[in-house]
């Protein structure tokens, strides 16, 4: 009776939300390597000889600022320098001369945003997005039940090889509902555990109630959000170099990006000793302007459990937690989610189909 009822929840909970689920497995899927591939088009795309460096403040004080911008540097010799200018978008400098290089593509910086839009709230805007995310909310929920209700629901009466290669197996010269039978458990079998924490890390993404559950299994305090008055006035270089040397004591530190506030308060450089997406390689530095001190130091082990889990489950999702590798995984398996969402809903039409048969005869 369990099976049963189990059996009907999957395939209606399918049904419901299978087009959605399908569309956010496919989006999943083109946005797997979204930052490599933009970093490699748009950092790589201006490398610089290598040459002897200006001092960063000079560089900085060339420019005419029209916003307080975020500067980002990279280990590698050959990157050029990126700054964040905010609604003036993003320009490239060339560390050795302070020339302008070029900007970001913005066409493919817009396709990804687009995609992103589509998997996130269905590319609606104004008033609609909210109701865009209720349902992609929704259908994260229904996701979840689908896999685990589908492991259930796989699991032979009878444990032998005989009863379970034709499940956990691909087989080969079959057509129609026995092939999309196949492929449905096949792929769900060795896809389910990667399948569901790719499902379940969105959960704190989509409902607050999810984000904030974290924190009360984990015991922990939320971190509560700081306003930080804006400074006003043109962003100040001076003496920017020498905190940069300190940022950069952080051993093994790929990227170093920090903002450049106006006046003479402290400022926060955040070092990233991984690529970009791995949280527990990030740590903060706040350093005091005037002497090139540390205020204070923040790394990933300093957090509390539900802070490093909240921040852990944010690229879990995405795989970049567990760097290229779990990227991969990532994408794999989005791409196995839609193949079961399109195997489920053509097994559904032809249940019904002979359903409608028998009604008929």
């Amino acid at each position: 009776m369990i099976r049963k009822i189990l059996f009907w929840s999957h395939l209606v909970a399918g049904c419901v939300g299978g087009l959605i689920i399908l569309l956010m497995s496919v989006t999943g899927v083109l946005l797997t390597y979204e930052r490599q591939l933009q970093t490699s088009a748009e950092v790589g795309a201006f490398t610089v000889s290598g040459a002897s460096r200006l001092p960063l403040e000079e560089l900085l004080n060339r420019q005419a600022w029209t916003a307080t911008p975020t500067i980002t540097l990279r280990s590698d010799a050959t990157a050029p320098v990126e700054v964040n200018r905010g609604k003036a978008g993003i320009v490239y400098l060339d560390p050795s001369s302070g020339q302008e290089l070029g900007k970001p593509n913005l066409a493919r910086r817009e396709f990804f945003q687009k995609v992103r839009g589509w998997h996130r709230w269905l590319a609606w805007e104004g008033e609609w997005r909210a109701w865009g995310k209720a349902i992609t909310g929704a259908c994260t929920l229904a996701f979840v039940f689908l896999v685990l209700s589908g492991l259930f629901i796989w699991m032979p009466r009878v444990w032998s090889w005989k009863h379970l290669r034709p499940i956990t197996w691909f087989r080969g010269g079959l057509s129609g509902k026995a092939r999309d039978f196949n492929w449905h458990n096949a792929i769900g079998v060795w896809s389910a555990i990667p399948l569901f924490f790719v499902i379940i890390s969105a959960l704190p993404i989509s409902y607050p109630w999810a984000n904030e559950l974290i924190y009360q299994v984990t015991g922990t305090e939320m971190p509560k959000a700081v306003n930080t008055p804006a400074q006003k006035g043109t962003p100040n270089a001076v003496g920017i170099d020498r905190l940069v040397e300190v940022a950069k004591h952080e051993p093994g530190w790929q990227s170093i990006s920090f903002r450049l506030e106006p006046g003479d308060g402290p400022l926060v450089f955040t070092v990233d000793r991984g690529d970009g997406g791995q949280p527990q390689l990030r740590s903060t530095l706040t350093l005091d302007r005037s002497t090139a001190t540390v205020v204070k130091s923040e790394r990933f082990e300093d957090f509390n459990t539900g802070r490093r889990v909240r921040s852990f489950s944010r690229f879990l999702h995405t795989g970049e937690a567990l760097g290229l590798i779990g990227q991969t995984v990532a994408g794999i398996v989005s791409a196995g989610g839609a193949v079961l969402v399109w195997t489920g809903i053509a097994l559904s039409l032809r249940r019904f189909s002979a359903w409608r048969r028998r009604q008929v005869a």
